[in-house]
């Protein structure tokens, strides 16, 4: 069954994480994507090892699992932009796709003639998305950006982390790369909303992506209690700024996730802690008050939880319907029967390690089902392939290419 981009052409000029991640979603849903690559390196991650993909014998690749992470679906082709030969290739793809996807520091394909401006010539249906530290303006715009530097800069660090009072707190950063993730999911939505309105239009457009937008966007919650107030949020550790109880608590052997979302919430946890006096507490009684008086509160809970072992916990919450969970490692949660279930775990064909393992899209379509059938794809895997089918080389130009180091 066709995808729901199927019809779309994808040039991927982007590397890492958050253009990838792009370009690996619109591939999900159908997208035909071709990734360009430096000869001979490649992307960037494809050196972010170890660790490494092993092949069916358990031995190494030289494939990262970085760069797995971010690149199924895709068709590899190497291009070296430097030269004209290069640009002139990725000018001609160009001209036939869809969608141009590329992370270039500001102004730096536009050298190459390949920025909107001369693509959108070329190509006035071209949907063409830069993704960048700070944008195409301000004035950090020529600075280079990254995922941590965003995080700090962007104030995901001042509201991540234990307090400052207390054992192991300051700032923390996210325990994956969650900027560049977020960016590239801004990115597709904004090409798949660009693609919607090409179709009424007839035009494609710019889109303009940058890792510390986006983090100032997903600030969500926090940043509007900070505009509701003028007053900078604290890290709170494990619990929740607006909502109390809300929050990781010690067992008797170990830990357990507690969400009272609302007060019948609330009310039921009490019953289950055999503590209804909290529940009628002036004090508790509503979520309002149990935020103004959420120290006192947890240093009630904290007794309350660590009398009774986890498991009794889990068993008792679960049956009146009170949201808990643990805390799982990596291990755990590939073994939890929902995420078996829900299919989270797929394995690809790979040509370097026979299968590949890897993390499913969490979408899931009544109509287009998405197919796992294209690996993430070795350096310069579908150059011949794609210049011969695209572009109507043959192999002795190919060749001549190769030895001139163009492709």
């Amino acid at each position: 069954m066709p995808g729901p981009l199927s019809h779309i052409r994808v040039l991927d000029l982007t590397r890492v994480l958050a253009g990838p991640w792009c370009g690996q979603n619109l591939a999900d849903l159908g997208a035909q994507v071709i990734k360009v690559e430096r000869p001979g390196k490649g992307d960037d991650s494809r050196a972010f090892g170890p660790p490494w993909i092993k092949d069916e014998h358990g031995n190494d690749t030289s494939e990262a699992a970085y760069f797995v992470c971010a690149n199924r679906g895709k068709q590899s082709i190497t291009l070296d932009l430097s030269k004209p030969e290069a640009q002139q290739i990725a000018r001609d793809l160009a001209a036939k796709a869809d969608v141009l996807l590329e992370n270039y520091k500001v102004g730096d394909l536009a050298r190459y003639g390949l920025g909107y401006d001369d693509l959108s010539k070329l190509n006035p249906g071209l949907i063409y998305c830069s993704i960048t530290g700070f944008g195409q303006t301000g004035p950090y715009k020529d600075r280079p950006g990254y995922d941590f530097m965003a995080q700090g800069m962007g104030g995901l660090m001042s509201v991540t982390g234990e307090r400052d009072d207390l054992p192991g707190g300051g700032p923390q950063r996210v325990g994956v790369p969650i900027v560049d993730i977020m960016t590239g999911m801004y990115a597709s939505i904004a090409v798949c909303a660009a693609i919607a309105h090409r179709a009424v239009a007839g035009v494609g457009q710019y889109i303009d992506m940058a890792l510390l937008d986006t983090q100032v966007a997903f600030l969500s919650n926090q940043a509007m209690n900070y505009l509701a107030t003028g007053e900078a949020p604290p890290r709170l550790g494990n619990t929740h700024p607006n909502i109390v109880p809300y929050q990781t608590f010690r067992t008797r052997d170990g830990a357990i996730i507690l969400a009272c979302g609302n007060d019948n919430l609330f009310r039921r946890f009490c019953e289950v802690a055999r503590r209804p006096d909290l529940a009628a507490d002036p004090r508790y009684a509503t979520n309002g008050q149990r935020v103004v008086n959420r120290a006192a509160l947890t240093a009630e809970l904290d007794q309350v939880f660590a009398a009774r072992d986890t498991r009794d916990w889990v068993e008792a919450l679960e049956t009146a319907g009170v949201p808990n969970g643990p805390i799982n490692d990596l291990a755990q949660v590939f073994a939890e029967p929902q995420v078996i279930a829900r299919g989270m775990k797929v394995e690809v064909a790979h040509p370097s390690a026979g299968k590949v393992a890897m993390v499913a899209s969490p979408m899931r379509f009544s109509a287009t089902p998405i197919a796992y059938e294209v690996p993430p794809p070795t350096l310069g895997q579908h150059t011949d392939g794609v210049l011969a089918r695209e572009l109507g080389f043959d192999a002795a130009r190919i060749a001549q290419l190769r030895e001139r180091g163009v492709i």
